[in-house]
């Protein structure tokens, strides 16, 4: 009798596709550093099928002085047996902080299809890396192993320490290790994957690691019983650790109602009593997803927020960024439609604030936190359209002016969702600006305040200013701070408009290539939010044929909002 699956729905279609996952590791990487070793990461490219141009999926973590990596971030991707899916992992040394590829050195690359991958004996290919910069030059190999990923949706939360570990550093008395774990899952051919490193914990040989939660299709793609190897290293600066011990265990041994201890051995030891023991316990729980939040009845709250600082130019003149072209829509109005459109499908009454700042207002006045539509105490427009119409009518009201400030209007988002912190109103800021900001102290101090809250803020740049101070805001490599306190999740994506643009390019497929970039992250922050507030989604609604929409899940609040400073 066949078991019945539970993401069959009558009646419906479904794309025959797949989720794997791809791995990657390299080998004896060309060193692009003097002094020490390079510090290599992985971005994966994707061909798009219309414009034949590589798209950007993910990059790994960068791992310093070290030319042989082993990436712990994988990437997930679709697979269609029956497109050409075409791939390109290049490979860099990274040297900034910049998010920027063009500034970092250039290793080598790969190019090939994810059908070869998955061809290969036990999906794993071995590649040469070139470099068309340095032809002929060996840049090293990479190692690249695909794996099918069930529809698990457990996760597994682990607590590890050790004790006795055995002493490293050579000077003995004067220092001790600085250990670390990595956790491998085994492969059919008897290979290993990294799939979670810890933190190394300084000077102990009886380390307590931070607790780390990990999906169980990533852990052991939902396998139980699949054999995990956990090593014990002590960590060097110069990226040639020192191995400790290891141990084979699996994920029922982990998650068993008491910690287990294993005994960490070395092969290579002449020592006869083991290397020091770990000691572990983990819990199984079924993770929730955005779109059980959604079913729920979770509403997404948007508010626009505008630059309409004189940096932008005269709006009469073609050369604006406010100019408003009959046959074109400007970059704010394009950001506004493909943000906008996305999320008001899950807007239950389609009514959205739309703010400005940066201008002089009619009485002479700068304000930094204005209504489009003019109306304090009901700043809500009707639909996208509804904010464009706003939009281009301030235009007609205001003179363009400055500074260029953030923080006047996060805050004013922040006051509305510290009003409803329990799960059932999510809100996103979108800022759409044309330059570098002016209060950046203020716009750090009212991001890491956010960071606690049901919030996440789009940053889309519009124009050709240099953008390199807004990366900071973007939490993507280290989690914004501001005078020693950290933001509890990163809540900030920022991208420029320019980025989707290019010459004889079509604006609805750059809204499209937008909007992607811009909302990839916001599921994820939800989640992030909710499971550290420990907010389980609700069960979910009847559905409502009458309507269509179930009026009693209106955003706009029973309160007149907070007043607005100018």
């Amino acid at each position: 009798m066949a078991v019945p699956n539970s993401n069959f729905r009558a009646g419906t279609a479904a794309l025959p596709s797949s989720k794997v996952e791809i791995s990657v590791s390299c080998r004896k990487l060309r060193d692009l550093d003097i002094l020490s070793k390079s510090d290599p990461m992985c971005v994966l490219f994707i061909q798009d099928i219309q414009s034949q141009r590589y798209i950007e999926i993910g990059r790994t973590e960068t791992i310093n002085n070290n030319l042989n990596p082993d990436f712990v971030k994988h990437f997930v991707v679709d697979y269609f047996f029956e497109e050409c899916q075409r791939l390109k992992f290049q490979i860099f040394d990274v040297d900034t902080s910049s998010q920027s590829l063009s500034q970092q050195d250039f290793i080598g690359e790969v190019d090939l299809t994810l059908g070869e991958m998955v061809g290969a004996p036990g999906g794993c290919v071995k590649k040469s890396l070139t470099n068309k910069n340095l032809p002929g030059t060996s840049c090293g190999e990479i190692l690249l192993r695909v794996e099918e990923l069930g529809s698990n949706k457990e996760i597994i939360t682990l607590y590890a320490k050790g004790t006795e570990l055995d002493q490293k550093n050579w000077w003995g008395l004067f220092g001790k290790s600085d250990p670390f774990l990595t956790f491998y899952r085994a492969n059919e051919d008897n290979s290993f994957t990294i799939v979670h490193k810890t933190e190394e914990i300084k000077n102990t040989l009886n380390p307590n690691w931070k607790p780390f939660t990990v999906p169980l299709k990533t852990f052991c793609n939902g396998d139980h019983d699949r054999t995990i190897k956990v090593q014990c290293y002590d960590w060097n600066a110069s990226g040639n650790h020192e191995f400790i011990g290891e141990f084979l265990t699996n994920v029922r041994e982990l998650s068993s109602n008491q910690a287990r201890t294993f005994e960490l051995k070395n092969p290579k030891s002449r020592k006869k009593k083991d290397s020091g023991k770990i000691h572990i316990h983990g819990a199984i729980e079924v993770e929730n997803t955005f779109i059980d939040y959604i079913r729920g009845g979770m509403q997404m709250n948007f508010t626009v927020a505008i630059d309409f600082t004189a940096s932008n130019g005269n709006p009469q003149s073609p050369e604006s960024l406010h100019y408003l072209n009959p046959y074109c829509p400007n970059q704010y109005a394009s950001a506004v439609t493909a943000v906008g459109e996305i999320i008001q499908d899950y807007d239950s009454d389609n009514m959205f604030p739309a703010l400005g700042f940066g201008a002089r207002m009619p009485d002479g006045s700068v304000s930094h936190e204005f209504p489009l539509n003019f109306e304090p105490s009901n700043p809500f427009c009707p639909g996208v359209q509804g904010v464009l119409n706003a939009y281009y009518q301030a235009l007609s009201r205001v003179q363009l002016y400055g500074p260029t400030n953030f923080a006047p209007v996060i805050n004013h988002v922040a006051r509305f969702a510290a009003a409803v912190r329990d799960g059932t109103e999510y809100f996103v800021l979108l800022i759409i600006t044309d330059g570098i900001i002016t209060d950046m102290p203020q716009t750090k101090a009212a991001i890491v305040q956010a960071s606690t809250l049901p919030m996440s803020i789009i940053i889309v740049g519009v124009g050709n200013a240099d953008f390199t101070e807004m990366n900071i805001l973007d939490g993507d490599v280290e989690r914004l701070s501001y005078q020693g306190r950290v933001a509890e999740r990163d809540i900030v994506q920022f991208v420029p408009f320019r980025n989707f643009l290019t010459t004889g390019s079509n604006m609805k497929v750059a809204n499209a290539y937008l909007a992607k970039e811009v909302l990839a992250e916001v599921p994820d922050q939800i989640l992030s939010y909710m499971k550290r507030y420990n907010i389980k989604p609700k069960p979910p609604l009847p559905s409502s044929v009458s309507n269509g929409r179930s009026s009693h899940f209106s955003n706009i609040p029973q309160e007149p909002p907070p007043p607005y400073s100018s």
